[in-house]
């Protein structure tokens, strides 16, 4: 399992200062293996035969954005899980929110700290190194039903790997709330995680359904949202979420509210 001093990083940057400036935080967090590449197509390039622990990109490329590089990435089925950082001066969710539904393990602001950095480092490190055989306490997970609700593929992607990571076997998936539905009619499930905007049914139409309309009204469910309007965010703790995780999202977080459900439903 890596070390953070031992992680491999391919960075994509096209400006050599900020790629100086972010090569420098690494090595002040001991992590010297850094790959710089001042293009997307490079950095794919390199990985046809490379495979680094983590990508690093800036939202602005030469011949991409950060986006496109994401999705690339995702595209490809030995980097489908491949943890992805983002690094950008930019603040808009019209910008960021397609990287957020792409996976990416952090969203880091230009400039950045340490201490933010640190903190990106520390999550990618927790999802690399989970594994079920090495906890004891995930290993009843093993025979409880989960349900992820997310319009986005690529996220539903990203979490089924952290639930299978905890330990989690039996999991389904659908695409918004009107496809879920069924499958809470017909299945019982000991956890659903669910996005918030979703076509036809969204998160917060699901949650009041399960709350006031289905069978297992006492499941916990799981948000994991970039939604970020707080008065929406309210409706949805008034309709009766266990809990909302914003997207990038902690996968120790995760973890920790998984076996918390787990525990108080036991």
């Amino acid at each position: 399992m890596p070390l953070p001093q031992l992680l491999t990083i391919a960075l994509a940057e096209p400006s050599p200062l900020q790629a100086q400036i972010i090569r420098h935080a690494l090595n002040e967090l001991g992590i010297r293996n850094v790959d710089v590449f001042h293009s997307g197509q490079a950095l794919l390039q390199h990985l046809q035969q490379h495979t680094p622990d983590v990508v690093i990109s800036a939202l602005y490329l030469p011949d991409m954005t950060g986006t496109e590089l994401v999705y690339a990435l995702r595209a490809q089925p030995a980097h489908l899980d491949r943890p992805f950082i983002l690094i950008s001066s930019e603040t808009k969710p019209h910008y960021l929110n397609p990287v957020r539904q792409a996976g990416a393990l952090a969203i880091l602001p230009k400039p950045f700290t340490t201490a933010q950095l640190d903190k990106a480092l520390g999550n990618v490190l927790e999802y690399l190194n989970s594994d079920p055989m090495l906890n004891e306490c995930d290993e009843d997970f093993s025979m409880l039903k989960v349900l992820i609700v997310d319009d986005s593929a690529t996220s539903r992607r990203l979490i089924r790997t952290v639930l299978e990571k905890i330990g989690f076997e039996q999991i389904a998936e659908a695409e918004d709330g009107s496809e879920a539905v069924p499958l809470i009619n017909a299945t019982h499930f000991d956890l659903v995680v669910t996005d918030y905007n979703m076509p036809h049914m969204d998160g917060k139409q699901l949650v009041e359904y399960i709350r006031t309309q289905s069978m297992q009204f006492t499941v916990p469910i799981l948000m994991v949202s970039s939604e970020t309007d707080q008065r929406r965010l309210a409706a949805v703790q008034d309709a009766g979420v266990s809990a909302v995780c914003d997207k990038p999202f902690d996968t120790a977080v995760i973890r920790q509210l998984v076996r918390q459900f787990v525990a108080e439903r036991a």
